[in-house]
């Protein structure tokens, strides 16, 4: 018994829940969660597949990104793990994925445009996505720079993490958090499935415009606003 094991649990959990969701193929990506109290986290470990996963294969990890409990390598992601739980201190989970459209988004380098209220029930913006990372970066500690390259972003644009739960990295692919790795999972969800709606609404009309600022407002308010009446008391 180790007093990580309800950690690693939710982690395992969460890990398995995105090849479900059609997230991940094969090993690509990984999912982590976060015990404040402690300094830790529990994240997948490198290159093993899905399938072969067991909560007990769980590493721990500390926010400095060293392994505290353990018996295989973390995930090669883990640092900026670490970095993105040691500077965003609400963040409970971290999901990590290379899913399809998301992914695309990335590669062609562009925001993902808020086009349509099922994108506006969960971002009054569009959905972030950095620039390339520079080489300077990508030769120097490459995951521990992917985190800093995250935050950075988000003091540039001015955003703030608790609001806006995702991003997209340059050529490379999403990432997104919440207070619980749960949340962090279905913020994963939400961002590809905006990814495709906006990818088929472009190939449908080229020049289909962004979504009314009036539509946006009501949509997010009547979800997370002061005055929200979205789901049940």
């Amino acid at each position: 018994m180790s007093k990580y094991d309800q950690l690693k649990q939710e982690a395992y959990e969460a890990n398995m829940q995105l090849p479900e969701l059609g997230l991940v193929l094969f090993t690509f990506g990984n999912a982590s969660a976060a015990d404040r109290t402690n300094g830790v986290f529990a994240i997948k470990p490198s290159g093993v597949p899905y399938k072969d996963l067991k909560p007990e294969d769980m590493v721990i990890v500390d926010f400095e990104g060293q392994r505290v409990e353990g018996k295989m390598r973390p995930s090669s992601d883990t640092l900026t793990h670490a970095v993105l739980y040691k500077n965003w201190k609400e963040i409970g989970g971290i999901v990590h994925t290379h899913s399809t459209y998301g992914t695309a988004w990335g590669q062609a380098q562009k925001d993902i445009p808020i086009l349509g209220t099922t994108h506006a029930d969960h971002l009054t913006v569009d959905i972030p996505c950095t620039l390339p990372m520079s080489n300077e970066m990508i030769k120097g500690d490459y995951e521990y720079e992917t985190g800093l390259q995250i935050i950075n972003e988000f003091v540039k644009r001015g955003f703030s993490y608790t609001e806006v739960e995702m991003i997209i990295l340059g050529n490379h692919a999403p990432f997104t958090w919440g207070k619980t790795v749960q949340k962090a999972v279905y913020n994963s969800a939400v961002l590809e499935e905006c990814a495709k709606m906006a990818y088929l609404s472009l190939m449908i009309n080229p020049k289909a415009p962004k979504l009314k600022d009036t539509l946006i407002e009501k949509h997010y308010q009547r979800k997370h606003g002061a005055n929200s009446y979205y789901g049940q008391e």
